[in-house]
C-alpha cells in the first residue's frame, strides 16, 4: 500500500501595543432635577431590553466618529472605527519572523506489514532578534483511504496520545505516529528526549486542539527541529493509497 500525506504550515505573527489608560473617564450623561442617566457609550441612544426568554442590549447613533490621538492614548470610535484607524499600530522598530517546514510532501512509498516506515522533515524559526515562539501541529483525520483508516498510534502499552507520549518499538503495534528531535537549539518538547518514544497528532475531525510541538524563549535567532513520522499496518489492512494533512502553526513574540 502506498501512504502519502501534505503538510501545511501557517506563521502567525502576534502584535501588541499597550496604551495608558487615564485615571479618569466618563461615559455620556443626561440629568434633570428628577433622574440622571449616565449611558455606558458614546451614543444617542443605549440600553437593554428584555420578556420572556430573551434580552436584548442596543445601541443607536454616533455622535463622534473617527480616530483620536494623545500623548498616552489612542482611540477609534464609532462602529466603524477600524475604518478610520486601520488598525495597524505605528511603530520605530521591527522585526522579521520566518517559519520553514522542509518538505512539505512526504511519502512512505509501499509498506509492507509489521514492517514500520519513517519519514522526516524539518521545522525551522527564525527571526533577526531575539524572540519566543510556539509551533503547534494537528491532522485533519487519520491516514485514510476511502473509508478506511490507519489509525493514530497508542504505542505499545496503548497510553499515548497527543499530549503523552510512550514508547513504540514493538513491530506489532500499529499506527501513525511522530517524534521531535532537536537540530539547532534544544525546543523540541521534553517529552521526547528519551529514545523511540512518539505520540499521535491532534486531530481536528475529532475536535481536538493543536498541540504544542516546539517552544522556545531564546537570545538566540534560530531554533529547528527534526519531526519523524511513523507508519506501521497489520497484514489485514485494506491496500490503497492512504493520505491526510499536517497544519503547523509559528506563533511568535518579540
Amino acid at each position: 500500500m502506498k501512504i502519502l500525506f501534505k503538510i501545511f504550515l501557517i506563521a502567525s505573527l502576534i502584535l501588541y501595543t499597550i496604551y495608558k489608560i487615564p485615571d479618569t473617564v466618563y461615559a455620556f450623561r443626561m440629568s434633570n432635577d428628577f433622574f440622571i442617566i449616565n449611558l455606558g457609550n458614546f451614543n444617542s441612544i443605549a440600553g437593554q431590553v428584555s420578556g420572556g426568554n430573551n434580552k436584548l442590549t442596543f445601541t443607536s447613533g454616533e455622535l463622534a466618529p473617527g480616530l483620536y490621538t494623545g500623548t498616552n492614548y489612542k482611540l477609534c470610535a464609532g462602529f466603524y472605527g477600524g475604518i478610520f484607524c486601520n488598525q495597524v499600530p505605528t511603530s520605530t522598530t521591527s522585526a522579521t519572523f520566518t517559519f520553514t517546514v522542509d518538505p512539505t510532501d512526504i511519502d512512505f512509498g509501499t509498506i509492507d506489514p509489521t514492517s514500520p516506515v519513517s519519514r522526516t522533515d524539518t521545522l525551522t524559526v527564525r527571526a533577526d532578534s531575539p524572540f519566543t515562539y510556539i509551533v503547534t501541529g494537528r491532522e485533519n483525520h487519520q491516514l485514510r483511504y476511502n473509508s478506511t483508516v490507519i489509525p493514530d498510534t497508542t504505542c505499545d502499552n496503548g497510553l499515548c496520545t497527543s499530549t503523552t507520549a510512550s514508547l513504540w518499538t514493538n513491530t506489532l503495534t500499529y499506527g501513525f505516529g511522530y517524534r521531535c528531535d532537536n537540530l539547532l537549539g534544544t525546543d523540541c518538547l521534553t517529552d521526547f528526549l528519551t529514545s523511540n518514544v512518539f505520540k499521535s497528532f491532534a486531530n481536528s475531525e475529532l475536535g481536538q486542539d493543536a498541540q504544542t510541538i516546539m517552544e522556545g524563549s531564546t537570545q538566540t535567532t534560530a531554533s529547528s527541529g527534526q519531526v519523524t513520522y511513523k507508519v506501521n499496518v497489520s497484514a489485514s489492512q485494506i491496500p490503497g493509497t492512504y493520505t491526510n494533512t499536517i497544519t503547523y502553526i509559528a506563533i511568535p513574540t518579540f
